[in-house]
Protein backbone atom coordinates (compact mmCIF):
# COMPACT_ATOMS: atom_id res chain seq x y z
CA UNK A 1 0.00 0.00 0.00
CA UNK A 2 1.33 3.59 -1.00
CA UNK A 3 2.21 5.62 2.09
CA UNK A 4 0.81 9.47 2.18
CA UNK A 5 2.49 12.85 2.82
CA UNK A 6 0.22 15.83 3.66
CA UNK A 7 1.74 18.88 2.64
CA UNK A 8 -0.55 21.97 4.76
CA UNK A 9 0.21 25.61 4.99
CA UNK A 10 -0.25 28.69 7.48
CA UNK A 11 -0.12 32.24 7.97
CA UNK A 12 0.17 33.55 4.57
CA UNK A 13 -0.59 32.22 0.32
CA UNK A 14 2.75 32.10 -1.55
CA UNK A 15 4.80 29.94 1.11
CA UNK A 16 5.80 27.80 -1.80
CA UNK A 17 3.68 24.58 -0.94
CA UNK A 18 4.17 23.54 -4.78
CA UNK A 19 7.78 23.71 -4.48
CA UNK A 20 7.90 22.09 -1.23
CA UNK A 21 6.03 19.05 -2.25
CA UNK A 22 7.44 19.16 -5.80
CA UNK A 23 11.27 18.80 -3.39
CA UNK A 24 10.29 15.99 -1.47
CA UNK A 25 9.04 14.15 -4.49
CA UNK A 26 12.32 14.59 -5.78
CA UNK A 27 14.17 13.99 -2.88
CA UNK A 28 12.23 10.64 -2.67
CA UNK A 29 12.72 9.59 -6.60
CA UNK A 30 16.67 10.22 -5.74
CA UNK A 31 16.56 7.48 -2.93
CA UNK A 32 15.06 4.76 -6.01
CA UNK A 33 10.88 4.99 -4.89
CA UNK A 34 8.05 5.98 -7.05
CA UNK A 35 6.23 9.08 -6.21
CA UNK A 36 2.79 11.16 -7.43
CA UNK A 37 1.65 14.39 -5.98
CA UNK A 38 -2.08 15.54 -5.81
CA UNK A 39 -2.98 19.48 -5.42
CA UNK A 40 -6.25 20.02 -3.90
CA UNK A 41 -7.75 23.45 -4.24
CA UNK A 42 -10.52 24.69 -2.25
CA UNK A 43 -12.33 26.97 -5.05
CA UNK A 44 -15.52 25.91 -6.31
CA UNK A 45 -14.55 26.35 -9.92
CA UNK A 46 -14.47 22.36 -11.00
CA UNK A 47 -11.05 23.39 -12.89
CA UNK A 48 -9.08 26.43 -13.51
CA UNK A 49 -10.14 26.57 -16.99
CA UNK A 50 -12.07 29.39 -17.00
CA UNK A 51 -10.27 31.67 -14.94
CA UNK A 52 -8.57 35.10 -15.94
CA UNK A 53 -5.04 34.15 -16.16
CA UNK A 54 -4.49 37.77 -13.69
CA UNK A 55 -6.22 35.84 -10.88
CA UNK A 56 -5.21 32.92 -10.93
CA UNK A 57 -1.88 32.35 -13.09
CA UNK A 58 -1.50 29.60 -15.64
CA UNK A 59 -3.71 26.66 -16.73
CA UNK A 60 -1.26 23.99 -17.00
CA UNK A 61 -2.93 21.09 -18.92
CA UNK A 62 -1.92 17.16 -18.44
CA UNK A 63 -1.39 14.53 -21.23
CA UNK A 64 -5.12 13.43 -20.76
CA UNK A 65 -6.23 16.74 -21.83
CA UNK A 66 -7.37 18.02 -17.98
CA UNK A 67 -7.24 21.85 -17.42
CA UNK A 68 -5.25 21.97 -13.86
CA UNK A 69 -3.59 24.51 -10.95
CA UNK A 70 0.23 25.39 -12.29
CA UNK A 71 1.57 23.69 -8.90
CA UNK A 72 0.70 20.68 -11.36
CA UNK A 73 3.66 21.78 -13.24
CA UNK A 74 6.40 22.00 -11.05
CA UNK A 75 5.48 18.50 -10.31
CA UNK A 76 5.65 17.28 -13.42
CA UNK A 77 8.92 19.54 -13.98
CA UNK A 78 10.83 18.12 -10.35
CA UNK A 79 9.81 14.55 -10.72
CA UNK A 80 8.93 11.56 -13.10
CA UNK A 81 5.51 11.85 -12.24
CA UNK A 82 2.98 11.21 -14.82
CA UNK A 83 0.14 13.51 -14.11
CA UNK A 84 -3.66 13.20 -15.05
CA UNK A 85 -6.71 15.02 -14.09
CA UNK A 86 -7.26 12.77 -10.85
CA UNK A 87 -3.98 14.73 -9.53
CA UNK A 88 -5.82 17.60 -9.40
CA UNK A 89 -8.78 17.99 -6.76
CA UNK A 90 -11.04 20.95 -6.26
CA UNK A 91 -14.10 22.14 -4.28
CA UNK A 92 -16.12 22.15 -7.11
CA UNK A 93 -15.25 18.78 -8.87
CA UNK A 94 -16.18 17.02 -5.16
CA UNK A 95 -18.86 18.92 -5.07
CA UNK A 96 -20.21 17.97 -8.58
CA UNK A 97 -19.50 14.13 -8.40
CA UNK A 98 -21.72 14.29 -5.15
CA UNK A 99 -24.85 16.18 -6.29
CA UNK A 100 -24.49 14.08 -9.43
CA UNK A 101 -24.40 10.67 -7.31
CA UNK A 102 -27.29 12.36 -5.24
CA UNK A 103 -29.62 13.09 -8.21
CA UNK A 104 -29.44 9.43 -9.96
CA UNK A 105 -29.77 8.07 -5.85
CA UNK A 106 -27.06 6.95 -4.75
CA UNK A 107 -27.24 7.27 -1.60
CA UNK A 108 -30.65 5.79 -1.11
CA UNK A 109 -32.95 8.61 0.73
CA UNK A 110 -30.16 9.99 3.21
CA UNK A 111 -28.92 13.16 4.18
CA UNK A 112 -26.18 14.37 2.16
CA UNK A 113 -23.72 16.35 4.45
CA UNK A 114 -20.01 17.53 4.59
CA UNK A 115 -18.98 14.75 7.07
CA UNK A 116 -18.97 12.20 5.52
CA UNK A 117 -20.17 12.73 2.32
CA UNK A 118 -18.25 15.36 1.14
CA UNK A 119 -14.94 13.85 3.34
CA UNK A 120 -15.70 10.34 1.97
CA UNK A 121 -15.41 11.53 -1.46
CA UNK A 122 -12.12 13.69 -1.55
CA UNK A 123 -10.29 10.64 0.76
CA UNK A 124 -11.74 8.24 -2.45
CA UNK A 125 -9.95 11.38 -5.11
CA UNK A 126 -6.83 11.61 -2.61
CA UNK A 127 -6.66 7.23 -2.28
CA UNK A 128 -7.33 6.67 -6.25
CA UNK A 129 -4.05 8.40 -7.57
CA UNK A 130 -2.65 4.57 -6.53
CA UNK A 131 -4.47 1.83 -7.62
CA UNK A 132 -3.68 -0.14 -9.56
CA UNK A 133 -0.11 1.44 -9.68
CA UNK A 134 3.76 0.97 -8.24
CA UNK A 135 3.28 4.26 -6.28
CA UNK A 136 5.77 3.75 -2.96
CA UNK A 137 4.28 7.84 -1.87
CA UNK A 138 1.59 9.93 -2.60
CA UNK A 139 2.26 13.50 -2.02
CA UNK A 140 -1.15 15.55 -1.26
CA UNK A 141 -0.63 19.91 -1.30
CA UNK A 142 -3.99 21.23 0.05
CA UNK A 143 -3.73 24.34 -0.95
CA UNK A 144 -4.83 28.00 0.87
CA UNK A 145 -3.86 28.04 4.45
CA UNK A 146 -4.80 26.71 7.49
CA UNK A 147 -8.19 28.79 8.77
CA UNK A 148 -9.73 29.33 5.01
CA UNK A 149 -12.92 28.36 5.38
CA UNK A 150 -13.23 27.00 2.09
CA UNK A 151 -10.52 24.15 3.27
CA UNK A 152 -11.93 22.65 5.80
CA UNK A 153 -13.51 19.92 4.56
CA UNK A 154 -10.38 18.82 3.16
CA UNK A 155 -8.69 19.62 6.27
CA UNK A 156 -11.01 17.51 8.15
CA UNK A 157 -10.25 14.81 4.83
CA UNK A 158 -6.50 14.19 5.76
CA UNK A 159 -7.23 14.19 9.21
CA UNK A 160 -9.78 11.25 9.22
CA UNK A 161 -7.67 9.33 6.57
CA UNK A 162 -4.20 10.08 8.30
CA UNK A 163 -6.16 8.05 11.57
CA UNK A 164 -7.42 5.06 8.81
CA UNK A 165 -4.16 4.67 7.48
CA UNK A 166 -2.72 4.16 11.02
CA UNK A 167 1.18 4.94 12.20
CA UNK A 168 3.53 4.87 9.95
CA UNK A 169 1.89 5.27 6.60
CA UNK A 170 1.06 8.96 6.96
CA UNK A 171 2.93 12.02 8.17
CA UNK A 172 2.02 15.75 7.74
CA UNK A 173 4.73 18.24 6.63
CA UNK A 174 3.50 21.78 7.68
CA UNK A 175 4.93 25.15 5.51
CA UNK A 176 4.75 28.30 7.64
CA UNK A 177 6.83 31.66 8.07
CA UNK A 178 9.29 33.03 10.55
CA UNK A 179 9.42 36.55 9.41
CA UNK A 180 12.61 38.72 9.92
CA UNK A 181 11.94 41.92 11.80
CA UNK A 182 14.41 44.14 10.00
CA UNK A 183 13.80 47.26 12.59
CA UNK A 184 13.92 44.72 15.73
CA UNK A 185 16.68 42.57 14.25
CA UNK A 186 15.20 39.18 15.28
CA UNK A 187 12.88 36.65 13.59
CA UNK A 188 9.33 36.14 15.69
CA UNK A 189 7.86 32.32 16.12
CA UNK A 190 4.88 33.32 16.74
CA UNK A 191 3.43 32.54 13.27
CA UNK A 192 4.14 29.80 13.35
CA UNK A 193 3.02 29.05 16.74
CA UNK A 194 -0.68 30.89 15.93
CA UNK A 195 -0.71 28.29 12.51
CA UNK A 196 -0.05 24.96 14.10
CA UNK A 197 -2.60 25.81 16.85
CA UNK A 198 -5.25 26.15 14.45
CA UNK A 199 -4.13 23.49 12.45
CA UNK A 200 -4.11 21.36 15.91
CA UNK A 201 -7.67 22.65 16.96
CA UNK A 202 -8.39 20.71 13.54
CA UNK A 203 -7.43 17.76 15.27
CA UNK A 204 -4.27 17.51 13.01
CA UNK A 205 -0.99 17.55 14.49
CA UNK A 206 2.18 18.52 12.27
CA UNK A 207 4.63 15.64 12.38
CA UNK A 208 7.35 17.92 10.57
CA UNK A 209 7.49 21.91 10.23
CA UNK A 210 8.97 23.52 7.34
CA UNK A 211 10.03 27.08 7.75
CA UNK A 212 10.13 29.43 5.33
CA UNK A 213 12.84 31.86 6.29
CA UNK A 214 14.80 34.75 4.73
CA UNK A 215 17.71 33.85 7.41
CA UNK A 216 18.71 30.62 8.78
CA UNK A 217 17.22 29.29 11.97
CA UNK A 218 19.22 29.45 15.16
CA UNK A 219 19.41 26.84 17.54
CA UNK A 220 17.13 28.82 19.59
CA UNK A 221 14.17 29.54 17.38
CA UNK A 222 14.34 25.95 16.21
CA UNK A 223 13.92 24.59 20.02
CA UNK A 224 11.49 27.35 20.73
CA UNK A 225 8.86 26.36 18.11
CA UNK A 226 9.72 22.61 18.70
CA UNK A 227 8.54 23.81 22.16
CA UNK A 228 5.76 25.63 21.46
CA UNK A 229 4.28 23.32 18.63
CA UNK A 230 5.16 19.93 20.35
CA UNK A 231 6.83 18.58 17.74
CA UNK A 232 10.88 17.22 18.05
CA UNK A 233 13.76 19.78 16.98
CA UNK A 234 14.93 17.23 13.87
CA UNK A 235 11.35 17.67 12.67
CA UNK A 236 11.85 21.56 12.37
CA UNK A 237 13.37 22.20 9.22
CA UNK A 238 14.71 25.68 8.06
CA UNK A 239 13.83 26.47 4.16
CA UNK A 240 15.74 29.31 3.56
CA UNK A 241 15.27 31.93 0.55
CA UNK A 242 17.47 30.83 -2.60
CA UNK A 243 17.79 32.59 -6.05
CA UNK A 244 16.72 29.31 -7.81
CA UNK A 245 13.46 27.60 -7.17
CA UNK A 246 15.94 24.20 -8.64
CA UNK A 247 18.05 24.28 -5.65
CA UNK A 248 16.00 23.86 -3.34
CA UNK A 249 15.59 20.18 -3.78
CA UNK A 250 19.44 20.35 -2.60
CA UNK A 251 18.52 22.52 0.43
CA UNK A 252 16.35 20.46 2.40
CA UNK A 253 18.33 17.37 2.01
CA UNK A 254 21.14 19.19 3.45
CA UNK A 255 18.52 19.83 5.99
CA UNK A 256 17.94 15.92 6.29
CA UNK A 257 14.20 16.06 5.23
CA UNK A 258 14.21 12.82 3.08
CA UNK A 259 15.89 11.45 5.59
CA UNK A 260 13.09 12.20 8.67
CA UNK A 261 10.61 11.19 5.96
CA UNK A 262 12.04 7.64 5.32
CA UNK A 263 12.50 6.92 8.70
CA UNK A 264 8.86 8.23 10.04
CA UNK A 265 7.35 6.17 7.13
CA UNK A 266 9.43 3.49 7.40
CA UNK A 267 10.72 3.36 4.01
CA UNK A 268 12.73 1.06 2.33
CA UNK A 269 15.14 2.39 0.09
CA UNK A 270 18.47 3.40 -1.31
CA UNK A 271 20.66 5.68 -0.01
CA UNK A 272 20.16 9.64 -1.80
CA UNK A 273 21.34 10.29 -5.07
CA UNK A 274 21.07 14.10 -6.48
CA UNK A 275 24.35 14.22 -8.45
CA UNK A 276 22.30 13.98 -11.82
CA UNK A 277 20.13 17.31 -10.48
CA UNK A 278 23.63 18.37 -9.41
CA UNK A 279 25.24 18.45 -12.16
CA UNK A 280 22.70 19.28 -14.51
CA UNK A 281 21.00 21.86 -13.43
CA UNK A 282 22.35 23.68 -9.99
CA UNK A 283 26.22 23.38 -11.31
CA UNK A 284 25.00 25.05 -14.58
CA UNK A 285 22.76 27.75 -12.92
CA UNK A 286 26.08 28.83 -11.14
CA UNK A 287 29.07 28.58 -13.69
CA UNK A 288 27.20 29.59 -16.92
CA UNK A 289 29.85 31.88 -18.47
CA UNK A 290 27.56 33.45 -21.51
CA UNK A 291 23.96 34.96 -21.45
CA UNK A 292 21.35 35.69 -23.34
CA UNK A 293 18.81 37.90 -23.77
CA UNK A 294 15.08 37.07 -24.66
CA UNK A 295 11.76 39.04 -24.70
CA UNK A 296 8.68 37.17 -24.08
CA UNK A 297 5.91 39.30 -25.60
CA UNK A 298 2.31 38.80 -23.21
CA UNK A 299 -0.97 40.01 -22.53
CA UNK A 300 -0.48 38.96 -18.88
CA UNK A 301 3.07 39.76 -18.41
CA UNK A 302 2.31 41.93 -14.96
CA UNK A 303 1.46 38.48 -12.91
CA UNK A 304 4.55 36.25 -12.85
CA UNK A 305 2.43 33.15 -12.59
CA UNK A 306 0.94 33.92 -16.04
CA UNK A 307 3.50 32.40 -18.08
CA UNK A 308 5.30 30.26 -15.25
CA UNK A 309 6.06 27.16 -17.79
CA UNK A 310 6.78 29.73 -20.52
CA UNK A 311 9.79 31.35 -18.10
CA UNK A 312 10.83 28.35 -16.30
CA UNK A 313 11.03 26.19 -20.07
CA UNK A 314 13.33 28.94 -21.17
CA UNK A 315 15.46 28.94 -18.26
CA UNK A 316 15.67 24.98 -19.10
CA UNK A 317 16.41 26.30 -22.71
CA UNK A 318 19.61 28.20 -21.18
CA UNK A 319 20.69 25.39 -18.92
CA UNK A 320 20.68 22.85 -22.07
CA UNK A 321 23.15 25.56 -23.57
CA UNK A 322 25.29 25.80 -20.91
CA UNK A 323 24.04 29.63 -20.49
CA UNK A 324 22.58 32.18 -18.15
CA UNK A 325 19.00 33.60 -19.39
CA UNK A 326 18.24 37.44 -18.81
CA UNK A 327 14.55 37.56 -19.47
CA UNK A 328 13.27 40.68 -21.06
CA UNK A 329 8.83 40.64 -19.98
CA UNK A 330 7.25 43.17 -22.34
CA UNK A 331 3.84 44.31 -22.57
CA UNK A 332 2.13 43.87 -26.04
CA UNK A 333 0.08 46.87 -25.37
CA UNK A 334 3.50 48.58 -24.58
CA UNK A 335 4.07 47.71 -28.27
CA UNK A 336 1.06 48.90 -29.65
CA UNK A 337 1.25 52.21 -28.75
CA UNK A 338 5.54 52.68 -29.25
CA UNK A 339 6.46 50.32 -31.29
CA UNK A 340 8.56 47.29 -31.43
CA UNK A 341 12.20 48.84 -31.59
CA UNK A 342 11.74 50.46 -28.81
CA UNK A 343 11.46 47.54 -26.73
CA UNK A 344 12.91 44.55 -28.76
CA UNK A 345 16.14 46.51 -29.91
CA UNK A 346 19.60 44.45 -28.55
CA UNK A 347 17.25 40.98 -27.67
CA UNK A 348 19.21 38.06 -28.84
CA UNK A 349 15.34 36.31 -29.11
CA UNK A 350 11.68 36.95 -29.26
CA UNK A 351 8.77 34.98 -28.18
CA UNK A 352 5.01 35.53 -28.36
CA UNK A 353 3.23 32.97 -25.65
CA UNK A 354 -1.06 32.16 -26.41
CA UNK A 355 -3.72 33.84 -24.69
CA UNK A 356 -7.20 34.84 -25.49
CA UNK A 357 -8.88 37.32 -26.79
CA UNK A 358 -8.38 40.67 -29.00
CA UNK A 359 -6.86 42.98 -26.26
CA UNK A 360 -2.65 43.50 -27.20
CA UNK A 361 -3.17 41.37 -30.91
CA UNK A 362 -1.63 43.96 -33.38
CA UNK A 363 1.21 44.49 -30.68
CA UNK A 364 2.51 40.92 -30.70
CA UNK A 365 2.21 40.87 -34.78
CA UNK A 366 4.53 43.90 -34.41
CA UNK A 367 7.01 42.33 -32.67
CA UNK A 368 6.47 39.19 -34.84
CA UNK A 369 7.14 41.57 -38.02
CA UNK A 370 10.23 43.27 -36.04
CA UNK A 371 11.80 40.10 -35.68
CA UNK A 372 11.18 38.30 -38.74
CA UNK A 373 12.18 41.97 -40.90
CA UNK A 374 15.92 41.82 -38.35
CA UNK A 375 16.12 38.24 -38.41
CA UNK A 376 15.67 37.88 -34.65
CA UNK A 377 15.01 34.42 -33.51
CA UNK A 378 11.32 34.13 -33.31
CA UNK A 379 9.18 31.44 -31.08
CA UNK A 380 5.49 31.18 -31.43
CA UNK A 381 3.56 29.07 -29.18
CA UNK A 382 -0.21 29.01 -29.67
CA UNK A 383 -1.78 32.26 -30.29
CA UNK A 384 2.54 33.01 -30.72
CA UNK A 385 1.68 31.00 -34.21
CA UNK A 386 -1.73 32.02 -35.22
CA UNK A 387 -0.41 36.10 -34.90
CA UNK A 388 2.99 35.01 -37.01
CA UNK A 389 0.37 33.88 -39.62
CA UNK A 390 -1.71 36.55 -39.37
CA UNK A 391 1.76 38.64 -40.03
CA UNK A 392 2.83 37.18 -42.50
CA UNK A 393 -0.33 36.83 -44.89
CA UNK A 394 -0.78 40.62 -43.88
CA UNK A 395 2.65 41.61 -44.47
CA UNK A 396 4.27 39.04 -47.18
CA UNK A 397 1.76 37.83 -49.02
CA UNK A 398 -0.29 40.81 -48.96
CA UNK A 399 -3.76 39.84 -47.47
CA UNK A 400 -4.91 43.19 -46.38
CA UNK A 401 -6.60 43.35 -42.57
CA UNK A 402 -5.90 39.18 -42.47
CA UNK A 403 -7.26 38.23 -39.45
CA UNK A 404 -8.36 35.12 -36.98
CA UNK A 405 -11.90 34.94 -36.49
CA UNK A 406 -11.12 35.08 -32.96
CA UNK A 407 -10.79 38.92 -33.35
CA UNK A 408 -12.79 39.53 -36.27
CA UNK A 409 -15.72 37.59 -37.11
CA UNK A 410 -16.35 39.66 -40.33
CA UNK A 411 -12.75 39.65 -41.80
CA UNK A 412 -12.36 38.65 -45.72
CA UNK A 413 -9.23 36.47 -45.27
CA UNK A 414 -9.63 34.74 -42.34
CA UNK A 415 -6.40 32.87 -42.03
CA UNK A 416 -7.00 31.49 -38.78
CA UNK A 417 -10.73 30.31 -37.37
CA UNK A 418 -12.25 28.57 -35.21
CA UNK A 419 -11.64 24.53 -34.86
CA UNK A 420 -14.72 22.87 -37.02
CA UNK A 421 -15.13 20.47 -33.74
CA UNK A 422 -15.71 23.65 -31.92
CA UNK A 423 -18.61 25.28 -34.20
CA UNK A 424 -20.94 23.33 -32.15
CA UNK A 425 -19.94 23.82 -28.39
CA UNK A 426 -22.07 25.84 -26.25
CA UNK A 427 -20.38 25.63 -22.92
CA UNK A 428 -16.73 26.89 -21.80
CA UNK A 429 -15.26 24.46 -19.29
CA UNK A 430 -13.08 21.85 -20.44
CA UNK A 431 -14.36 22.11 -24.01
CA UNK A 432 -11.26 22.93 -25.94
CA UNK A 433 -8.75 20.73 -27.74
CA UNK A 434 -7.07 19.95 -24.60
CA UNK A 435 -3.95 17.48 -24.11
CA UNK A 436 -1.91 15.30 -26.21
CA UNK A 437 -2.08 15.09 -30.10
CA UNK A 438 -0.22 13.05 -32.39
CA UNK A 439 2.09 15.62 -34.84
CA UNK A 440 4.38 14.53 -37.77
CA UNK A 441 7.29 16.33 -38.78
CA UNK A 442 8.94 17.11 -42.26
CA UNK A 443 12.09 16.08 -42.56
CA UNK A 444 14.72 18.89 -43.27
CA UNK A 445 12.99 21.85 -41.06
CA UNK A 446 14.17 22.98 -38.01
CA UNK A 447 10.98 21.23 -35.76
CA UNK A 448 12.83 18.09 -37.32
CA UNK A 449 16.09 18.83 -36.82
CA UNK A 450 15.50 20.15 -32.90
CA UNK A 451 12.91 16.67 -32.02
CA UNK A 452 15.71 14.26 -34.35
CA UNK A 453 12.40 12.50 -35.00
CA UNK A 454 9.27 11.72 -37.32
CA UNK A 455 6.76 11.79 -35.03
CA UNK A 456 5.72 13.61 -31.45
CA UNK A 457 2.72 13.69 -29.21
CA UNK A 458 2.33 17.48 -27.45
CA UNK A 459 0.14 18.99 -25.38
CA UNK A 460 -2.88 21.35 -26.75
CA UNK A 461 -5.33 24.00 -25.51
CA UNK A 462 -6.97 25.96 -28.09
CA UNK A 463 -10.53 26.85 -30.17
CA UNK A 464 -8.74 28.20 -33.46
CA UNK A 465 -6.69 26.83 -36.11
CA UNK A 466 -4.84 27.59 -38.95
CA UNK A 467 -6.94 28.05 -42.02
CA UNK A 468 -6.12 25.40 -44.53
CA UNK A 469 -7.31 27.11 -47.48
CA UNK A 470 -5.02 29.86 -46.90
CA UNK A 471 -2.06 26.78 -47.15
CA UNK A 472 -1.43 27.04 -50.81
CA UNK A 473 -0.71 31.04 -51.06
CA UNK A 474 1.43 31.31 -47.91
CA UNK A 475 3.26 28.06 -48.98
CA UNK A 476 4.20 30.29 -52.29
CA UNK A 477 5.63 32.95 -50.39
CA UNK A 478 8.15 31.10 -48.26
CA UNK A 479 6.08 29.56 -45.25
CA UNK A 480 6.55 26.60 -44.62
CA UNK A 481 4.34 23.79 -42.68
CA UNK A 482 7.03 21.13 -40.78
CA UNK A 483 4.13 19.62 -38.48
CA UNK A 484 0.77 18.76 -39.17
CA UNK A 485 -1.93 16.51 -37.02
CA UNK A 486 -1.93 13.37 -39.25
CA UNK A 487 -5.46 12.46 -38.95
CA UNK A 488 -7.17 16.06 -38.55
CA UNK A 489 -4.24 17.49 -40.98
CA UNK A 490 -4.28 20.43 -38.36
CA UNK A 491 -1.22 22.45 -38.84
CA UNK A 492 1.26 22.41 -36.01
CA UNK A 493 4.08 23.83 -36.60
CA UNK A 494 5.30 26.78 -39.10
CA UNK A 495 8.79 27.90 -40.26
CA UNK A 496 10.56 30.61 -42.50
CA UNK A 497 12.79 29.31 -44.94
CA UNK A 498 14.52 32.71 -45.53
CA UNK A 499 15.20 33.16 -41.37
CA UNK A 500 17.90 31.89 -39.20
CA UNK A 501 15.40 30.27 -36.71
CA UNK A 502 11.66 31.20 -37.07
CA UNK A 503 9.42 28.45 -35.37
CA UNK A 504 5.60 28.71 -34.48
CA UNK A 505 3.75 25.93 -32.93
CA UNK A 506 -0.37 25.22 -32.23
CA UNK A 507 0.58 23.26 -28.96
CA UNK A 508 2.34 24.16 -25.86
CA UNK A 509 5.72 22.60 -25.52
CA UNK A 510 6.22 24.65 -22.04
CA UNK A 511 4.58 21.69 -20.49
CA UNK A 512 6.87 19.12 -21.08
CA UNK A 513 10.56 21.12 -20.56
CA UNK A 514 12.61 19.66 -17.59
CA UNK A 515 15.29 21.42 -15.85
CA UNK A 516 17.48 18.73 -16.74
CA UNK A 517 15.59 17.81 -19.69
CA UNK A 518 14.57 21.17 -21.56
CA UNK A 519 12.17 21.01 -24.36
CA UNK A 520 13.49 20.29 -27.79
CA UNK A 521 12.20 23.52 -29.55
CA UNK A 522 13.16 25.46 -26.07
CA UNK A 523 16.86 24.22 -26.44
CA UNK A 524 17.03 25.14 -30.23
CA UNK A 525 15.49 28.53 -29.75
CA UNK A 526 17.43 29.24 -27.02
CA UNK A 527 20.76 28.08 -28.99
CA UNK A 528 19.65 30.08 -31.81
CA UNK A 529 19.09 32.95 -29.59
CA UNK A 530 22.47 33.06 -28.48
CA UNK A 531 23.85 32.47 -31.84
CA UNK A 532 22.42 35.75 -32.73
CA UNK A 533 25.36 38.48 -33.44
Amino acid sequence: MAKFIFVTGGVVSSLGKGIAAASIGKLLEARGLTVTIIKCDPYINVDPGTMNPFQHGEVYVTDDGAETDLDLGHYERFTKAKLTKDNNITTGKIYYSVITKERRGDYLGKTVQIIPHITDEIKQGIRQVSYGKKIDVVIVEIGGTVGDIEGLPFLEAIRQLKLELGTGYALNVHVTLVPYIKSAGEMKTKPTQHSVGTLREIGIIPDIILCRTERTLSKENKEKIALFCNVDKEAVIPAVDVKSIYEVPLLLSKEKLDELIVKRLNLRCAERDLSGWQNAVIKRLKTSATEVSIAVIGKYITLQDAYKSIYEALVHGALANNTKLILKKVDSEDIEKNGAQKYLKGVKGVLVPGGFGDRGIEGKIKAIQYARENKIPFFGICLGMQTAVIEFARNVCGLKNANSTEFNKTTKHSVVSLLEEQKKVKTKGASMRLGAYECKLKKGTSAHNAYRREKIFERHRHRYEFNNEYRESLSKKGMVFSGVNPRSKLIEIVELKSHPWFVACQFHPEFKSKPDSAHPLFREFVKASLNNG
